[in-house]
């Protein structure tokens, strides 16, 4: 069985309704998109913000290097203002350039926690994989040089310096297809109706990846990777980067704590559509292969505008690729005619382009969805730091009710400093855990023993029909027997 096979396995498995994975044609029509997006006269970042008090829509676009500059000469927060020239040559007080742009190498983790984690301002880190802000040696290639590797699509090779990542080098579609370790290894690129992981081996996904013209192709998202000796190699490949070292929940363990951690392969077009990261969780997205393009909404923009819900037409599909390309220009052309009024009050979008070796920070609470716009590769991680405890507290103690008890204990031996604000948020909300509250225990019982007696119920309609079919079949085929005998 080749890669075709393979592929329409899984596909019929993750979409079972839909059909034609072609429909749209979108493999012949994005190009000149991505093509525009790549080109060195687009500015990789821009943002859209409307006004509430006079209802006006402010779109600006900037490049990488006016997007350094300004992070230069403003002060960092969450209340940054930049200036920009309208068409006649005035400077203007308009929206905040995010994201912010870093650079590893003039970095250190104290300034990024201080002035923009704890700040809740998403940012874009350049070279984390070359060396942390510690390294002062070697050379790095520069922003013009990692858009021509990725036009070539070849991964990029910077000079080695101290702490470089092995996946710099390891991580191109090429080699990772020769992989020995790692091409013969099954990885996740989608679930099924029932929630159980679909899996294609990694050689067999980069062959559908070169190939396929599906419109929105499937996705190694793969959280897994440690569970045999194979993959696990891939934790040798990167090295958590020091502005994220400090993560909370490894405090309850590997088995217990939620899946935090993935390895992307994705085909161009394909991406994940827009989403708040789960638990309250801070994220971070490091590139090591192609681009990607991205949308940041915050925190306070409604869920309803940022999906787009009623300017979805009937028979549209909604993966990332749609949204990028006809939802998200339709939320922006709607949000530019408000006039700031309803939803659209105080309405804010901001785009760029992700090259190798940048590292995407999204904080808390912040709306994304990302796009591939060539096939790429990398790894991303969420997260829970001191800065971000506390929404991620009150998200967990109601959505990990058990593992909110364990956490909570780890918590008061390791950091009691953050056991006591636990138990401070507690009592303010007046919340009671779950191992001190009998009715919840019921419930969750009751909740669990429902979930599995459904599950049960499924798998023996599904034996059942298949015995009929086979019964059926039977019964055909002796008929017929019957028939040729007497006559």
């Amino acid at each position: 069985m080749g890669w075709e096979e393979k592929a329409a396995k899984a596909k019929k498995g993750h979409r079972p309704s839909l059909k034609n994975w072609e429909r749209d044609g979108l493999c012949e029509k994005f190009p000149p998109f991505a093509e525009f997006l790549l080109s060195p006269s687009t500015n990789p970042y821009s943002s859209l913000k409307i006004d509430s008090r006079t209802g006006r829509a402010e779109e600006r676009s900037w490049s990488l290097e006016r997007a350094r500059q300004k992070r230069a000469m403003s002060p960092p927060s969450f209340k940054l203002q930049a200036m920009q020239l309208d068409n006649d040559g005035s400077s203007e007080e308009t929206t905040p350039m995010y994201p912010i742009v870093l650079d590893a190498k003039d970095t250190p983790p104290e300034v990024f926690h201080e002035q923009y984690e704890a700040k809740v301002i998403p940012c874009v880190i350049r070279n984390v994989p070359y060396g942390d802000s510690s390294s002062t040696s070697g050379n790095r290639t520069t922003f013009d040089e990692e858009k021509k590797d990725c036009d070539d699509n070849t991964a990029i090779s910077p000079s080695r310096i101290q702490k470089e990542w092995p996946a710099v080098h390891r991580w191109s579609l090429d080699k990772l297809i020769n992989d020995p370790d790692l091409s013969e290894r099954g990885f996740k690129c989608g679930e099924d109706d029932d929630g159980y992981t679909i899996r294609m081996k990694l050689r067999y996904f980069i062959e559908y990846l070169q190939h396929n013209k599906d419109d929105s192709p499937l996705y190694i998202f793969d959280a897994t990777f440690d569970e045999d000796k194979f993959a696990k190699r891939l934790l040798e490949d990167y090295t958590v980067p020091d502005y994220f070292s400090e993560d909370l929940f490894g405090l309850i363990g590997e088995s217990k704590r939620p899946p935090y951690r993935w390895f992307l392969v994705g085909p161009c077009r394909s991406g994940t559509t827009v989403h708040i990261d789960p638990l309250g969780t801070s994220a971070w997205n490091t590139l090591l292969f192609g681009v990607k393009r991205w949308v940041l909404f915050p925190p306070h923009v409604p869920k309803s505008v940022v999906k787009g819900r009623k300017l979805i037409l009937p028979g549209e599909d909604d993966e990332a690729i749609h949204y990028f390309t006809t939802i998200l220009p339709r939320i922006k052309r709607r949000a530019a005619t408000s006039g700031g009024k309803g939803d659209y009050s105080n309405f804010e979008c901001y785009e760029f382009t992700q090259y190798p070796g940048e590292t995407v920070f999204v904080p808390h609470g912040w709306w994304h969805a990302v796009m591939n716009v060539t096939h790429t590769v990398g790894v991303t991680q969420n997260y829970c730091s001191k800065r971000n405890f506390d929404e991620v507290w009150l998200q967990t103690r109601s959505g990990r009710k058990k593992m909110a008890c364990s956490w909570l204990r780890k918590l008061q031996e390791h950091y009691p400093d953050l056991a006591r604000r636990a138990k401070a948020l507690n009592r303010r909300d007046r919340f009671v855990m779950w191992e001190d509250d009998p009715e919840a225990q019921r419930r969750y019982r009751k909740k669990k023993a429902d979930k599995e007696r459904k599950k049960r119920e499924k798998r023996e309609q599904k034996e059942k029909e298949r015995a009929r079919k086979k019964e059926k079949w039977g019964d055909h085929r002796t008929t017929e027997r019957r028939k040729e005998t007497h006559s």
